[in-house]
């Protein structure tokens, strides 16, 4: 259900994304688009953090961070990547963030391509928490 509530924030922030992709072009560092993506979608209204700090815990202790790229609305968790193709493993990442956070839904856009790539996630670990 909580994917549902969302699918309207999503389909702003792929078209923010979309935007910027097809202005700026591929072969770019990834922070450029990041920095663009953030202006883009407050542009749209949206509140966006950028690089925020997220803590990893082991039995309660911390044992390292994580940097999320965008969030968005307190709600979305944006992977940015400039990459050849989403891989397994930056897959995994986002979905590390999402157990990590609590946060329902992550977007991995990828603009390494010439035509922007992208995976929506939803956490399936909330379920379990929850439930």
């Amino acid at each position: 259900m909580q994917g549902v509530e969302h699918s309207e924030l999503t389909q702003k922030i792929l078209s923010c994304a979309f935007d910027v992709s097809n202005e700026l072009g591929i072969g770019f560092l990834e922070s450029v688009y990041e920095n663009s993506l953030m202006i883009a979608l407050q542009q749209q209204g949206l509140e966006v953090e950028q690089q925020v700090s997220l803590p990893v815990k082991f039995r309660g202790k911390p044992v390292g961070q994580f940097f999320i790229d965008l969030l968005v609305d307190d709600l979305i968790i944006l992977e940015l990547k400039a990459a050849k193709a989403i891989s397994p493993e930056h897959e995994m990442q986002l979905l590390n963030y999402l157990r990590a956070s609590e946060k329902s839904i992550g977007l991995i856009l990828n603009f390494g391509c010439p035509k922007l790539e992208y995976r929506r996630y939803i956490n399936r670990f909330l379920k379990h928490s929850q439930g």
